[in-house]
């Protein structure tokens, strides 16, 4: 039907069906450098952990052999230590920069929570050994095995992740930030544990601050663990997209008219 103000035929242009009439989720992919960094952490990791548990065999070895010598029992369990926690504190900055997903249950878990099941692997059945051998005398059963539950201890408090990183949180988080700004960039400082919009915040641009470091939402995390968005630079930044959505738009000029 033609339109009143004119004699021309309007023609109404179709919306484009969407798919299904689902939201699609914001997504989240490394990048090769990410991912080729994590790769170089998750072997480092994994020769850590061989060379734990080459100690750990070695110290299984000791136990059969008698006389035993605690001494070289205690060095052992120590070198353990310090490699099981070598390996996961590599594992979980190579978890950063490459984050597994929340739909992947098992994955998820395994991968987050590697450092603790291998600290367990580590130690408890030298531990049970220990406790079992009937050459150790119960002096000996105490120390070595009270310096082996406290290494099982550290290094499964070292290995746990508590707050592991996802693809879901980093695509969320990212979007959020582009909703916000249109673009993926933030700031933090050394000490901070929240990533800002502004770099002139006043939660961030303070005397005591020396630098500040911009990157993306996921170097955030990578380099500094940082989780959450300064809530001051949110309503700031809604604030302002508010006030560009309320603003009226300028009136038409002759020429756009006659187009």
């Amino acid at each position: 039907m033609p339109d009143k103000g004119t004699k021309k035929k309007i023609v109404e242009v179709e919306s484009p069906p969407s798919a299904g009439g689902v939201k699609k989720e914001p997504t989240f992919t490394p990048t090769a450098d990410a991912k080729k960094r994590a790769g170089i952490r998750r072997l480092w990791a994994i020769l850590s952990w061989i060379v734990a548990i080459a100690c750990e065999g070695g110290a299984i070895y000791l136990l059969q052999k008698p006389p035993i010598n605690t001494t070289w029992l205690i060095v052992l369990i120590a070198v353990d230590l310090v490699f099981v926690v070598i390996g996961s504190l590599l594992w979980k900055k190579a978890n950063r920069l490459d984050p597994a997903s929340k739909k992947e249950k098992i994955k998820f878990f395994v991968q987050n929570q590697l450092g603790v099941i291998i600290a367990v692997i580590a130690f408890l059945p030298l531990i049970l050994l220990i406790f079992t051998n009937k050459d150790l005398s119960g002096k000996q059963k105490g120390l070595v095995g009270t310096i082996a539950i406290i290494a099982l201890v550290v290094a499964g408090i070292l290995g746990v992740d508590l707050n592991p990183p996802s693809v879901e949180e980093y695509a969320e988080q990212t979007a959020q930030v582009e909703s916000l700004t249109g673009g993926n960039s933030v700031f933090w400082t050394k000490s901070g544990t929240r990533y800002h919009i502004y770099s002139d915040c006043h939660a961030i641009n303070r005397k005591v601050t020396e630098e500040i470091y911009k990157g993306t939402v996921a170097q955030a995390r990578e380099l500094k663990n940082i989780t959450k968005l300064c809530s001051f630079c949110r309503d700031r930044a809604e604030k302002e997209k508010a006030l560009k959505t309320a603003e009226p738009e300028a009136p038409a000029t002759t020429e756009e008219q006659v187009e």
